[in-house]
């Protein structure tokens, strides 16, 4: 009976340290000999747990991905107000810098999903999983007549998600073209523009 859970305890210790690899140096680092010794045991030994790279990797995505999109709901979940819970996921959704290791995680395996129908099947799961928690929280917004939608709680949503991963692209870089706090006035700038709400106005007030 110890088997089974030492073997679940194994794979999640090859998965940590495939996580700890490539947000310290990249993926093109994550070989299966540079995993197995973060791990502290051999290739071999990997190989025992996992196919191959692909399929700890492969891992390795699904729980970034299922990390990532619960961390955001739970973020703007317990919010009552449509606009603190639009600013909140906003903010959960960008870095906070290159030392970001999930974010990073994200943006170093998204390239396998050029190449990869698996990994860009599980990226498109995260793009949809954010877009509907963005339209959920616009159509409470619109309504209570918080929000006065300028487009589709979906069109708005897609825009979002978009903005934000071509905005974290920069700001994970060791050099960033853009800092976080510009990144979120810009974000919120539009989504004020596409609900026709100001975002920081006193909750119970709907703009003009």
């Amino acid at each position: 009976m110890s088997r089974p859970k030492n073997q679940t305890d194994r794979r999640s210790t090859l998965v940590l340290a495939a996580q700890s690899v490539i947000a310290k140096h990249g993926l093109p680092a994550a070989t299966l000999g540079e995993i197995a010794r973060e791990a502290g045991m051999t290739a071999n030994a990997l190989l025992y747990y996992y196919p191959g790279l692909k399929e700890l990797l492969d891992e390795v995505q699904t729980q970034a991905v299922e990390r990532f999109s619960s961390l955001r709901a739970a973020a703007c979940a317990h919010l009552k107000d449509p606009r603190q819970r639009l600013k909140t996921m906003m903010e959960s959704g960008l870095p906070i810098g290159p030392e970001d290791k999930l974010c990073r995680l994200l943006e170093e395996l998204s390239v396998y999903a050029r190449s990869d129908a698996s990994y860009a099947a599980r990226h498109i799961v995260l793009f949809e999983r954010q877009v509907a928690i963005y339209q959920g929280i616009l159509a409470a917004g619109a309504a209570t007549g918080v929000f006065k939608l300028q487009a589709t709680s979906d069109t708005i949503a897609r825009s979002l998600v978009l903005l934000e991963d071509g905005m974290s692209f920069h700001l994970l870089n060791v050099v960033p073209a853009v800092d976080r706090a510009s990144a979120l006035a810009m974000l919120k700038n539009y989504a004020e523009l596409a609900t026709h709400c100001r975002l920081d106005k006193t909750p119970g007030k709907a703009s003009d």
